[in-house]
């Protein structure tokens, strides 16, 4: 009896102790939660019924446990993707609030010392990354990409001995790539994409023995690729878009896929490299790379994509290069190849898709250059390398001259103009008026430039680049009506597929043959420049015609593909599953608003009248809301220049009128998003016959509670509290008067937008609180 009482006693403090142990795990994850400030990924938490290791998994939230431990942590959050504002910080609502304290969640964090997986991705964490971190000493994967970490890579990480997977992709981590990672023992998937990491790839990443990836691809990585033969067990290597310079070095073996593309690689690419049998997938494009490229690398047995384009490689294929079974896609083009294509490259067929233009090859003489060109470019380079060493020395005397000779002129400079730049700003107007009635001068076109320091190319979308004609009939079916989308104000609107698979948006604008080609290039470039987390992205172009100033027929614009339609289209939508809260809506008119100003304000010369109306804000699958057919003006307008001059007018606008158009244009933006902010109110269409009625209702009804009721959508009322909705009035008023002096700029609109948004925020997290907790 009294061995029985034991046993008893001792289940008993062993299920109480267990239950205190998940009491304190539970606790800690709530605090987690709270510091992460209530993300909606988390909401599961609440019907957990208190045990949060049974949370259903989902892609965006899994939780594990084993014993009494929590071993595995997966949030993925909602917060926008990496970008910056204009002054390289992030823009608000990204990240999480000032409150936040990043030493304060990693010492939470810390206390769930069982936890092997840790995965916190797109929660909008910021701040220097603690090096308390290394107390999760039992850590085998750690993932913190799509957030706003900054500073150095905590040197302690290195002590992590167990850690098999680090990943720090898309944050803002800066200083050189540490030299500490083959102390990881156990390391075998390193990826530090898309950060800015300077500095050269350190020797020691080459005695990693266990690595199987390593990705440092979209940083500002220099110097040379060190020797890498030594991993025997890497599979993929991604060092694109860096900075990496001289030649290639010897590689792995157990390789399958190589990614080095946008670099500035030199030499010649070596013969080795067709000894890689497992190799599937090699991008060397845009580098310096030279000589011929070894004809084994074709017919490796497992190669599927082989990309050398945008290099200088010289001399000639043989005619009987044999290609591998699995080669899909080749391309060898913008090069200074000689001779014929071979037959492998050129049957292919259906199975084999190969580029190959912009060289000098003389079977095939569509897109191709003179032969001369390419003896000449080849004899350029050759004589190039024997030269390499006295130029060298050429250039260490010359950085000498021209040091003395730059300070010498930066005082000259500033002698004569830093006192006169404040009165110069003023004069911008003036000089941008001068020749056209927009004020975009071909002078001024060709020396526009960047006042803002938002990144170009936002994650996930591709550089800018031409099309060819024959890349577009492809992709739309030869325009085929079922990819037709629409006929708007600027042209017909089509949807077409890439060779890639990507679907893009293309627009086709017709245009005079007398319309100047530079004039043409100047403003496309300036478009293509224009990248933000709220526009549409201009990912390339086509010119229809010849290549001279007087047969240009039509340009081909083509977008990324927004697929979840436009916020008029949402707006009439009766489905209640998709109708918009009034926080939705805010959200959206904040990010056209951020858009709005980034065009006033990103380039010099800006751009204004905008096309601003619902039908042209469209929307993501996150509901983020995205401006199309923004910036053309500044190619119709030469059109109507050019209509007008055709008609006998007169091509400039008064000298009074022209000096004011600057101010003139950036209200009738202003007014226009005044208009989509009174739509967004009313829930549907305001036409222009029914604008000045819906104007002078609102005058006369906004300004009662009676009155609201009868004209503001019934979801707004709804879902608004009368101190938000009272906000956005009253700028929609603004925004909408007639008089162009009264209406505010588009920065203030931002600012009660965003107040608007804080207030309605703070109104629903009130409400909640006093329902309490769902039964």
């Amino acid at each position: 009896m009294g061995n029985f009482s034991l046993i008893c006693l001792s289940l008993f403090l062993f299920i109480t102790a267990t239950h205190q142990l998940q009491t304190s795990q539970t606790q800690v994850l709530l605090q987690l939660r709270k510091h992460l400030e209530y993300p909606k990924t988390l909401d599961a938490w609440n019907q957990s019924n208190g045990d949060l290791c049974y949370t259903p998994s989902s892609p965006s939230l899994s939780i594990a446990c084993e014993g009494n431990s929590v071993t595995q942590l997966r949030i993925v959050g909602d917060k926008p993707v990496k970008d910056s504002n204009f002054n390289g910080f992030p823009l608000p609502g990204q990240t999480l609030s000032e409150r936040f304290s990043l030493d304060s969640f990693i010492t939470t964090l810390t206390r769930l010392s069982g936890l092997r997986v840790v995965c916190l991705v797109s929660l909008g964490l910021w701040g220097p990354l603690p090096e308390k971190i290394h107390r999760l000493y039992s850590l085998e994967v750690l993932d913190l990409s799509s957030n706003f970490f900054y500073g150095s890579i905590p040197p302690k990480i290195s002590a992590m001995t167990k850690l098999q997977t680090l990943t720090l992709d898309s944050n803002f981590f800066n200083g050189t790539v540490p030299d500490w990672f083959d102390s990881l023992s156990n390391l075998t998937f390193l990826s530090l994409k898309n950060n800015q990491l300077t500095g050269p790839v350190p020797n020691s990443v080459g005695r990693i023995k266990n690595l199987t990836d390593l990705a440092l691809s979209q940083n500002h990585v220099s110097g040379a690729i060190p020797d890498l033969s030594g991993l025997s067990n890497l599979e993929v290597l991604d060092l694109r878009e860096n900075r990496l310079s001289t030649g290639l070095s010897n590689m792995p073996r157990s390789l399958v896929t190589v990614l080095l593309s946008r670099n500035s690689l030199a030499d010649e690419i070596p013969k080795e490299y067709g000894e890689l049998l497992r190799l599937q997938h090699l991008d060397l494009s845009f580098n310096l790379l030279h000589g011929t490229p070894p004809s084994s690398l074709f017919s490796l047995p497992n190669i599927s994509y082989l990309n050398l384009e945008y290099n200088q490689l010289t001399g000639s294929l043989p005619k009987g290069l044999h290609c591998g079974n699995s080669l899909g896609y080749v391309d060898i083009s913008t090069n200074r190849l000689t001779g014929v294509l071979p037959s492998c490259l050129s049957s292919g067929g259906d199975k084999r898709v190969v580029k190959y233009g912009g060289n000098c090859l003389s079977d095939s003489p569509a897109h191709q250059n003179e032969a001369s060109f390419c003896k000449e470019a080849s004899k350029g380079i050759k004589e190039s390398r024997h030269k390499g060493i006295g130029a060298l020395v050429a250039v260490i005397c010359g950085v000498v001259v021209v040091m003395f000779l730059l300070a010498l002129v930066l005082l000259l400079f500033c002698r004569r103009y830093c006192s006169r730049g404040i009165a110069e700003q003023h004069l911008l107007p003036k000089a941008q008026s001068a020749n056209t009635p927009t004020g975009f001068s071909s002078e001024l076109l060709a020396n526009a430039r960047y006042i803002s320091q938002v990144k170009l190319g936002t994650q996930g979308l591709p550089v800018y680049r031409l099309f060819s004609l024959e890349e577009l009939n492809e992709a739309t079916n030869n325009f085929d009506r079922s990819s037709y989308l629409g006929n708007g104000s600027t042209g017909k609107l089509y949807k077409g597929r890439l060779e890639n698979g990507a679907y893009v948006a293309i627009r086709c604008l017709a245009l005079f043959k007398r319309y100047s080609i530079r004039n043409l290039k100047l403003r496309l470039d300036l478009l293509s420049k224009l990248r933000h987390p709220h526009l549409v992205c201009l990912i390339g172009h086509c010119i229809d015609g010849s290549y001279d100033d007087t047969s240009i027929n039509r340009v081909f614009l083509v977008y990324e593909y927004v697929p979840n339609g436009n916020l008029r289209s949402q707006l009439c939508d009766s489905n209640l599953d998709k109708v918009l809260k009034w926080s939705e809506r805010l959200s959206i008119l904040i990010g056209v608003a951020k858009a709005v100003h980034f065009l006033h304000t990103g380039i010099i010369p800006g751009f204004f009248n905008n096309r601003l109306k619902a039908n042209n804000i469209l929307l993501d699958e996150h509901c983020v809301a995205k401006l199309s057919d923004y910036g053309l003006s500044i190619i119709t307008e030469e059109i109507d220049k050019l209509e007008a001059k055709a008609e006998g007018h007169k091509s400039s606008l008064p000298e009074k009128q022209a000096q004011t158009w600057h101010w003139k244009n950036l209200q009738d933006d202003v007014y226009s998003f005044g208009l989509i902010l009174l739509e967004t109110l009313v829930g549907g269409t305001v036409s222009e016959k029914e604008e000045a009625f819906v104007l002078n209702e609102m005058a006369s009804s906004f300004s009662s509670h009676d009155g609201r009721q009868k004209i503001v959508d019934p979801i707004v009322l709804a879902t608004s509290c009368e101190e938000s909705l009272s906000i956005v009035i009253s700028i929609t008023n603004k925004c909408i008067s007639p008089e162009s002096s009264v209406r505010p700029s588009i920065e203030d609109v931002i600012w009660n937008l965003q107040y608007a948004a804080q207030v309605q925020a703070a109104a629903d997290g009130d409400q909640k609180a006093d329902m309490g907790p769902e039964p």
